[in-house]
């Protein structure tokens, strides 16, 4: 546990590694060969995870997780992500009277409302809704939400508008983001040990209020935008904002749940980070008022695009309040649930509590 937020501050960098060269890799692609090597390059990529996964990955389980796959909770979860972001997607295309949107919108949000249904009455739930009872731990899923919707429609909106408006090529407009991976290495790891230190709620709450002000900077990219007056400065600002946040931000949501759902939690996390990145690429322009209008006509995309950045810097605002009111000043992990370990015992691997090992914290080591 005292290594968990310097680990994943580690983790927080490496991500800001691959969400940076990203771009810059597929502009390349996209510009000297073709679109589609954006797909076939994450084969390789895929098999040298697994490989190193099998050789150095040390296995770990919870000997009381149920062996049954909650068939039910994942088609209501994937109906439901996939019915709302085919709607929003399609929405521009065909309009919203088109019964392909009204009705994808409507298995969507049915199948969300199932899903809770279900998770709640389950007896082997993938989710349990536990969990949520830890105001820390549902606090830090409501600011995830928050940074990474605005985030995610933004950065794809950023990275358009740099070649659709302001001229950059595809290469160019991926790179231009690349100091954001560099300040995630160089800040990640000392800001989680730091929120160790002081509590996650300060970096959290200031970590999205800088975000947003990048946001606002970012708003200015027109016609003819320099890169070292109008985009880096801003990639600057939007790079410090995330690496003060990003770390804390998960170490609270592993650290407020009991060590057993440690993987669940770390799953919900990601899950809500990914859904709503994803829901918000669909979901941002429109909002912002593309309409009908196209994405690649500068024309259409330039208001659109300053509306979004001020949409998701209210949203980003949003996110610090929720930090400010909900996350506490110290994360302290759930007292555990000793009937669970009586009957139970500990988990593979952990060694019993002995006479003097009577702290909370000890119990929680040991079940």
């Amino acid at each position: 546990p005292k290594d968990r937020a310097k680990a994943i501050g580690a983790w927080s960098g490496l991500g800001g590694i691959a969400g940076a060269v990203g771009p810059f890799l597929g502009g390349w692609l996209i510009q000297v060969a073709s679109w589609r090597l954006v797909f076939l390059i994450n084969a390789p990529l895929a098999v040298i995870v697994c490989l190193v996964a099998l050789k150095h990955v040390p296995e770990s389980r919870d000997v009381n997780a149920s062996k049954r796959l909650d068939v039910a909770g994942v088609v209501t979860g994937a109906l439901g992500l996939a019915g709302l972001t085919y709607g929003f997607t399609s929405w521009a295309d065909v309009g919203p009277a088109s019964p392909l949107v009204w009705g994808s919108l409507l298995v969507g949000v049915a199948s969300m409302v199932g899903f809770v249904l279900v998770e709640q009455r389950s007896k082997f739930p993938m989710l349990p809704m536990e969990i949520f009872r830890s105001r820390a731990f549902t606090a830090a899923n409501l600011v995830t939400f928050a940074m990474y919707s605005a985030l995610g429609g933004v950065l794809f909106l950023v990275v358009l508008n740099l070649q659709v408006v302001a001229g950059f090529g595809p290469m160019a407009a991926g790179t231009a983001l690349l100091p954001l991976t560099v300040l995630a290495l160089l800040l990640s790891a000392r800001a989680g040990a730091l929120a160790q230190r002081i509590g996650p709620r300060i970096p959290m709450t200031v970590g999205p209020l800088l975000a947003a002000g990048a946001l606002v900077w970012f708003r200015g990219i027109g016609a003819d935008a320099s890169y070292w007056t109008d985009v880096l400065p801003a990639v600057i600002l939007l790079g410090l904002g995330l690496s003060s946040a990003v770390a804390p931000l998960t170490a609270t949501a592993l650290g407020s749940v009991e060590d057993r759902h440690a993987g669940v939690a770390s799953g919900v996390n990601n899950a809500v980070a990914r859904a709503s990145t994803l829901l918000a690429v669909a979901i941002l322009p429109l909002a912002a008022g593309l309409g009908s209008g196209s994405l690649t006509n500068p024309v259409d995309l330039g208001p659109v695009y300053r509306t979004a950045m001020l949409i998701a810097a209210s949203i980003l605002v949003v996110g610090a309040v929720i930090s400010v009111v909900a996350i506490p000043k110290k994360i302290v992990r759930p007292t555990v649930n000793v009937a669970h370990c009586a009957v139970s015992g500990p988990p593979m691997g952990a060694t019993p509590a002995g006479p003097a090992s009577s702290s909370s914290s000890s119990s929680v080591d040991s079940c």
